[in-house]
């Protein structure tokens, strides 16, 4: 039985008139005729009572009825809750961000998102696996590190930035500009444990250049790995947005002259995955907030 078949029998018995349900529908009356006999055959019992002209709605009719304006009416929710998410009224959306990136970067934009879009129901979820989140279907859009190219995610480059080296106002490098590598592989160096994207990305590209990084302390959190360095422990390599982004008077930022290790950020989602409106917009606000030409 088909959904369009239900709609003309709905219309028949509030009109209990063929001919008015038909001009209602805008089908002939002898096309309506037929889909409802079709009905009756297919249940194998009268839903109408014929009396001449007039026709009266049987205990099976009566019993249809009821069950077809419950699914009627549930298949004009979902009509109206997909509406809904075009026009940004509600829904759902999931997004993995690298923990770092949503402390200071994302989290204004995913701010100005709910302003903007105060009924949809946002989930942020800070992982260092983002990639496999999205490609799990944990979270519908990622934000992190671009790291390799796989054929079931669309990633879109949003920016470049280079790591730099980080120490307290009183370390003995402290009114430096820039350092070499080589400088930074002999100091003592606070990081993220092993696993974490940043220090397989540091640690990858000064093997390749020939260093080994002499690490004393591995904290797991930002403000950790900052608190160490402002204390005079040891020194650390961090994104030069972040740790400028902290104002902080008593860090110096100093640039790696020679091979400074970089990352690139981006935005990622699965290829077959649906984006509705509110997915799509705050695709383009990210992108337009954070995307480097």
């Amino acid at each position: 039985m088909e959904i369009r078949q239900l709609e003309y029998f709905v219309a028949v018995c509030e009109e209990l008139h063929f001919t008015k349900a038909a001009e209602r529908l805008g089908i002939t009356q002898p096309t309506l005729s037929i889909q409802i006999r079709t009905m009756e055959e297919e249940l194998g019992t009268l839903l109408f009572d014929r009396i001449g002209k007039k026709i009266t709605i049987t205990e099976a009719g009566f019993i249809l009825l009821r069950q077809a304006r419950s699914i009627l009416l549930k298949l004009q929710d979902a009509y109206d809750e997909i509406n809904g998410l075009r026009e940004y009224n509600g829904g759902n959306l999931v997004v993995g961000v690298m923990a770092a990136e949503l402390d200071y970067r994302i989290t204004p934009i995913l701010i100005d998102f709910h302003h903007q879009f105060p009924n949809i129901h946002l989930k942020i979820s800070s992982a260092i696996e983002v990639a496999e989140m999205v490609i799990n279907n944990v979270v519908d859009i990622g934000i992190t590190l671009i790291e390799f190219t796989d054929p079931r995610l669309i990633i879109t480059p949003l920016y470049t930035e280079e790591f730099v080296l980080v120490v307290s106002e009183e370390h003995e490098l402290a009114n430096e500009k820039s350092v070499s590598l080589e400088t930074v592989s002999a100091l003592p160096l606070i990081a993220y444990p092993k696993g974490f994207k940043a220090r397989e990305l540091i640690e990858t590209h000064c093997r390749e250049k020939g260093f080994n990084l002499n690490i004393i302390v591995e904290t797991s959190t930002a403000s950790s790995l900052y608190g160490f360095v402002k204390s005079g422990v040891g020194a650390c390599l961090q994104p030069y947005s972040l740790s400028n982004s902290l104002n902080d008077p008593t860090l110096r930022l100093i640039k790696i002259s020679d091979y400074p290790p970089t990352r690139q950020i981006g935005i990622i989602y699965r290829t077959d995955k649906f984006l509705g409106v509110a997915a799509k917009e705050f695709i383009r606000m990210v992108q337009d907030n954070l995307k480097v030409d």
